[in-house]
């Protein structure tokens, strides 16, 4: 799952969004980690009376699927597939960005995969690649900008998840402090503390985010060594944009709370986890086969909010208070139906001028391609 300006010019060419990736993991990005790959691929029974043959479906994973996190959730869209029946899938997981994932992808394409599915925004210029020297397979891109005749790329607005659990942390602080372990100082990431900080201020004007950098995206033992020492500057909610649970396991031993991501991450820290941002991708890649199955797919840029249901958040914990759930399923009922937008202005920048004007609604573009910090954090955006 490199230079933010270039993202940002490569990003600004796009117009007529439908969505887009929500640009995770930049192409030259460090890899998750050098694990060895693995490949499984789960049989299915034969396809039901009516439907055409089976469909072989490949996806190619940044980290482990026991992660907890990013490639965790896809590959419960992926067992999704299987349990719908009528396909055969196969994954690869731990694939760094870069020549691994090209050769990763080209392997499934010269088995005459049907649907390819590459989710980590380093993948995006091998997929683009492969698929121009396979024109009669389809593939999808998580979090990417390009696309081709046979390419889209996918992707969710999860700032829209962000803001709401920032309210549920901006509500439980007792120090206003609330810490933030980020992997990449990239617009998805930044957009996403953006959110968060937003969501915590909407409650309490008086939160703060602090932000730390580690550079990875998959690395337990880093991230949690990240989260602790924003609990050492006196943090009592720790938040992050990280695969794994070690942020949330910091926060349960310093008797203090957390916000997951990815999925529900309560179980790894039961005490402390007060919600997560969560993805579903289940409905999207049913979707995508019915779709390829009959003949209508076309290739586009999506970025479906959480009135599709591909964000969310988790289940409250149960040490938060009624008053506090209410509120924030109020404005999840807001954003669902248009009546609130996350960014909308006025919204100041870290050094207190005015990003976006009172009333105004940031493009898609201007989101996708969000470099600055608001008011409120705590760090740097490099």
């Amino acid at each position: 799952m490199r230079r933010i300006i270039v993202l940002l010019a490569a990003m600004l060419v796009l117009s007529g969004l439908a969505g887009c990736g929500d640009d995770k993991k930049p192409a030259q990005e460090a890899p998750k980690q050098e694990a060895p790959k693995q490949e499984a691929k789960v049989e299915q029974p034969a396809a039901k009376a009516g439907e055409d043959k089976k469909l072989q479906i490949g996806l190619v994973y940044i980290s482990p699927v026991g992660d907890a996190g990013w490639s965790y959730s896809h590959d419960q869209g992926r067992k999704a597939l299987e349990e719908a029946g009528g396909v055969t899938t196969s994954y690869v997981e731990s694939v760094p960005e870069g020549p691994d994932s090209e050769r990763v992808i080209l392997n499934m394409a010269r088995k005459g995969y049907d649907i390819i599915f590459t989710t980590s925004f380093g993948y995006m210029d091998p997929t683009i690649k492969v698929a121009s020297q396979y024109p009669d397979i389809t593939f999808l891109h998580c979090s990417g900008y390009k696309t081709a005749p046979n390419v889209s790329n996918y992707f969710g607005r999860m700032y829209q998840a962000r803001y709401l659990t920032g309210m549920v942390a901006g509500a439980m602080t007792k120090n206003n402090i609330l810490g933030y372990v980020g992997a990449f100082p990239i617009p998805e990431v930044i957009r996403g503390i953006n959110a968060f900080t937003l969501g915590a201020r909407a409650v309490n004007p008086n939160a703060q985010v602090r932000v730390v950098w580690t550079k990875t995206w998959y690395d337990p033992a880093t991230e949690k060594e990240a989260a602790k020492s924003l609990l050492d500057v006196g943090a009592d909610v720790i938040a992050q944009h990280q695969d794994s649970p070690g942020p949330q396991e910091a926060a349960q031993e310093r008797g203090v709370y957390s916000v997951g991501y990815h999925t529900d991450m309560s179980a790894f820290a039961p005490k402390a986890h007060l919600t997560s941002a969560v993805w579903n991708w289940k409905d999207f890649y049913l979707d995508v086969v019915k779709q390829v199955r009959a003949g209508t797919w076309k290739s586009g840029s999506y970025w479906p909010g959480i009135e599709s249901g591909v964000v969310d958040i988790a289940p409250y914990g149960e040490m938060v208070p009624q008053d506090v759930r209410a509120r924030v399923d109020a404005a999840k009922a807001d954003i669902k139906s248009g009546k609130l937008k996350v960014f909308t202005g006025p919204v100041k920048d870290q050094k207190g001028a005015v990003r976006v004007a009172e009333g105004a609604v940031p493009t898609d573009q201007d989101l996708l391609g969000m470099t600055w910090f608001v008011e409120g954090v705590i760090g740097t955006t490099e």
